[in-house]
């Protein structure tokens, strides 16, 4: 693993300390407008800073909401002219969000605003949409189409190709059986279930890697099973209600404490777990080839790379250590890998978060940075 500065992401353009400092003060404004009473229909129920709030609707009941875009994913469709992946993203990184907080995803609604109607497109991305829709089993009752010619960019080279694709979804849940996280306790397991590649984060980042030469894009590699990298950047996130639901539905009465969906921050998306436990992370699987080709071809410090990429691992269970197994089971039997990638332990004085020791990796992060140490 390269040991080079871990400041490519914010050289690319995203700078996620200025980030968390800056939504600090949006948080602090939209905090006002929770004005309806505990008990009442529209009450919020959770904190800022989860996958995603409920509101209280009443009868013990309460409905989730999140709302997530695919990020500069469209650049890299537009690039590779390809159109029908980045939809199911769209769903994937919403319906994904909504389970964290142990919801039943129900439906999703777009907006889509384009440069200029193209049939091609707009067909292509309604395809991935419908697909995604049907993986996660939800319905998209509505969406917004948004001509913005003069606002939507394009990749160099595909004048009137500029789109930007966002949704917003809901989902139930009882509100005696929200999770947050709040019951993780030292000596509980995290449960990792793979992912299908980058996913639809960090490739600011990654389009910044390929800036040094273009060609790669459309380069085969032995690696990737004879796919291009852009290809491979194009394969869309992993939809993984198929198996999460079940262990909300109670299915092997499993005590599921915590759920994560490993988007933007990387393997410091645990640190939304609301317990103050550490994670230590010390049997990480080998990340799959995509992220080895990346951080070869940048330079990219571990650091970042655990920092801004999911590294084969898209989501994770954090369940006692004795469910551990059958919790492996109950997620394999649905064709996707899972493993135990480390347990929770009491926070130090140092206060670190989150752990990473695999490999000759060595890092320890809180807040929004990894660093390294001996």
């Amino acid at each position: 693993m390269s040991d080079a500065s871990p400041d490519a992401y914010r050289e690319s353009g995203v700078d996620t300390t200025l980030a968390v400092t800056s939504l600090a003060g949006l948080i602090e404004r939209f905090r006002k407008t929770w004005t309806i009473p505990a008990g009442q229909p529209g009450n919020v129920r959770l904190p800022f800073g989860l996958f995603a709030n409920v509101i209280e609707i009443g009868h013990n009941h309460g409905i989730a909401m999140t709302a997530d875009g695919v990020g500069s994913k469209v650049l890299i469709a537009q690039r590779m002219g390809r159109y029908d992946t980045v939809g199911i993203d769209c769903v994937a990184m919403n319906v994904n969000d909504l389970l964290c907080v142990g919801a039943t995803p129900l439906a999703m609604v777009d907006t889509l605003a384009v440069q200029e109607l193209d049939p091609d497109c707009l067909e292509g991305i309604a395809e991935g949409l419908t697909e995604g829709a049907r993986q996660a089993g939800i319905s998209i009752p509505g969406g917004e189409l948004a001509q913005m010619r003069d606002v939507v960019k394009h990749e160099a080279g595909k004048e009137g190709k500029g789109f930007d694709l966002t949704g917003s979804a809901i989902g139930i849940v009882a509100l005696d059986r929200i999770i947050v996280g709040e019951a993780v306790q030292p000596g509980d397991v995290v449960i990792g279930i793979a992912s299908n590649g980058v996913h639809s984060n960090g490739l600011t980042l990654a389009r910044n890697v390929l800036a040094q030469d273009v060609s790669l894009y459309d380069k085969p590699y032995a690696e990737l099973d004879g796919q291009s990298l852009g290809e491979a950047l194009l394969k869309p996130t992993h939809i993984y209600t198929r198996e999460v639901l079940p262990f909300l539905s109670g299915e092997g009465d499993l005590d599921v404490r915590a759920l994560i969906h490993l988007t933007g921050d990387g393997f410091l998306n645990l640190r939304r777990v609301r317990s103050r436990v550490t994670f230590v992370l010390d049997t990480l699987p080998p990340p799959p080839p995509v992220f080895s080709i990346l951080q070869h071809l940048g330079d990219v410090a571990a650091a970042e790379m655990f920092a801004v990429f999911n590294m084969g691992i898209g989501f994770c269970l954090v369940v006692p250590a004795h469910q551990a197994d059958r919790t492996i089971q109950m997620v394999t039997r649905f064709g996707k890998r899972a493993c135990r990638i480390g347990y929770a332990t009491d926070r130090g004085h140092d206060d670190w978060e989150v752990i990473i020791k695999t490999g000759d990796v060595r890092l320890r992060g809180k807040g929004s940075r990894f660093e390294t140490f001996a």
